[in-house]
């Protein structure tokens, strides 16, 4: 036990890191998920089949190998990025992938006649977007965003190839240090259940809202 409390800086400076940069990098794979998801669904080919192939990348390639592109690789192209930076943009350039596939499911879930009936009022076609369709594909899209954002705060343990100090980077310090080898990865296990499991019940939350909304 006492061993455990002089550790605790360590798990509660990882697990900072580790919410800190999930965080980020799921609001930036949402939001560039969104922009994906509204170029797939253009008219305009060559910009489709562009965004095709990057949302293909993105799906197909591990997360530790998009770390290393941008954390070891891109310095020979003058983008030196800090561990903390390089850990954002990487979750967040892997999880848009996934994303703009899910909320293109939702934005064509959409009824036309919705969008129809939004530009007989007058909406611009941007407007109609923003304040027609794209509301009800985030509702119909809730259930696997949520699921999606749980993968991409449990694939942050990879995160420790670019020396980035999060979770399982503690615990590998800590073990190194202590010599212990169960103590420490199970205490990051039961971090990463809370974390999940937080963002789980947060997840029916808003899921029960939107449905009251909807009603």
């Amino acid at each position: 036990m006492t061993g455990f409390m002089n550790d605790a800086p360590l798990y509660l400076a990882g697990l900072l890191t580790t919410v800190t940069v999930s965080v980020s990098g799921i609001a930036i794979a949402i939001l560039l998920g969104i922009v994906l998801a509204s170029a797939l669904r253009s008219g305009f080919r060559p910009l489709s089949l562009a965004v095709r192939a990057y949302v293909e990348f993105a799906r197909g390639a591990p997360l530790a190998l998009v770390l290393f592109l941008l954390y070891y690789g891109g310095p020979q192209f003058g983008l030196l990025l800090s561990p903390y930076v390089a850990g954002i943009v990487g979750l967040g350039v892997y999880g848009a992938g996934p994303f703009a596939e899910i909320f293109r499911a939702g934005l064509n879930a959409v009824p036309k006649g919705e969008r129809e009936a939004a530009e007989m009022l007058g909406l611009t076609r941007g407007q109609c977007f923003l304040y027609v369709e794209l509301p009800q594909a985030l509702r119909l899209t809730l259930p696997p965003s949520v699921g999606q954002a749980i993968a991409l705060l449990k694939e942050s343990a990879v995160l420790s190839v670019i020396t980035l100090g999060e979770l399982t980077k503690v615990a590998g310090t800590i073990s190194s240090i202590t010599f212990a080898v169960v103590t420490p990865y199970l205490t990051i296990a039961l971090l990463y259940w809370a974390l999940v499991e937080i963002l789980s019940r947060l997840g029916r939350v808003l899921e029960r809202r939107f449905a009251v909304k909807g009603s």
